[in-house]
C-alpha cells in the first residue's frame, strides 16, 4: 500500500476513527496535526493542497487525498475482518455508520465540542438554543445503541467491524458533552470490548 498520511486534529473523534482503524489493522500511519480552533484548516495552503472543503480528517494515500472519516476507514479496512464478507452484514454495517453520522455525531460530538472546547459562555445564542434538542437526540441515540447491544457483543455479526469503530470514537468521550454513559450498561460493556481489541490505541 502507498504511504499513508492522516491530516488531523487529534482531539477529533472523526480523526480518531481513522487512527483506530489503522492501529487495529497494524498499518503505519504518518500524522500531520492541525488546530481547528486556530483555523489551520482554513488557510489557502490547506484549501488548495489538502481539502477544498476546509475540513479534517483527510487521509492522504500517496499523492491522493480522501476526506470523510468513514470513507477513509473503509479504504483502510478493505479486505480485512473489519469489513464482513456477508453481503447483508456489510449493508448493516453501513447502516450503523450512517446512523453515526446522521443521528449520533451531530448531537454527541457537537455538544462535546461546544461544552468541552468552545465553552458554553462563548456559544452564540443560536447554539445555546440548540443544546436541549441535541441533548435529547443524543440520549435517544445512546438508548437505541444500548437496546441493540443488550443482545449482542458487537453491532454487526460476531466480531468487531467498522460499525463499532465509527460509533466508539465519540461514544467513549460522550461524557465530555454531558451524557451519562453509566446509565447505558450495555454500551459501557461494549466500550470495554472495543478498548481491549488487539492493537487498539487511545484517542489522546
Amino acid at each position: 500500500m502507498e504511504h499513508l498520511v492522516l491530516h488531523e486534529d487529534p482531539r477529533s473523534g472523526n480523526c480518531y476513527k481513522i487512527r483506530l482503524t489503522a492501529a487495529l489493522l497494524g498499518m503505519p500511519l504518518e500524522r500531520r496535526e492541525y488546530d481547528i480552533m486556530k483555523g489551520e484548516t482554513r488557510t489557502a495552503e490547506f484549501l488548495s493542497e489538502v481539502n477544498s472543503n476546509g475540513r479534517i480528517p483527510v487521509l492522504q494515500v500517496g499523492e491522493r487525498f480522501l476526506p470523510e472519516s468513514n470513507a477513509a476507514c473503509w479504504y483502510l479496512a478493505e479486505g480485512s475482518a473489519l469489513l464482513p464478507e456477508d453481503r447483508w452484514q456489510r449493508a448493516d454495517m453501513l447502516r450503523w455508520m450512517f446512523f453515526e453520522q446522521y443521528n449520533h455525531e451531530p448531537n454527541i460530538a457537537t455538544l462535546r465540542f461546544w461544552l468541552a472546547f468552545v465553552g458554553e459562555a462563548h456559544l452564540t445564542e443560536q447554539q445555546k438554543a440548540q443544546i436541549p434538542a441535541k441533548r435529547i437526540a443524543g440520549e435517544d441515540a445512546l438508548a437505541l445503541m444500548d437496546r441493540h447491544l443488550a443482545e449482542r457483543d458487537w453491532f454487526v455479526g460476531d466480531s468487531a467491524t467498522l460499525a463499532d469503530v465509527s460509533l466508539y470514537a465519540y461514544t467513549h468521550v460522550a461524557e465530555a458533552g454531558g451524557f451519562r454513559l453509566r446509565d447505558r450498561p450495555y454500551v459501557c460493556a461494549w466500550l470495554e470490548r472495543v478498548a481491549q481489541l488487539p492493537g487498539s490505541v487511545a484517542m489522546v
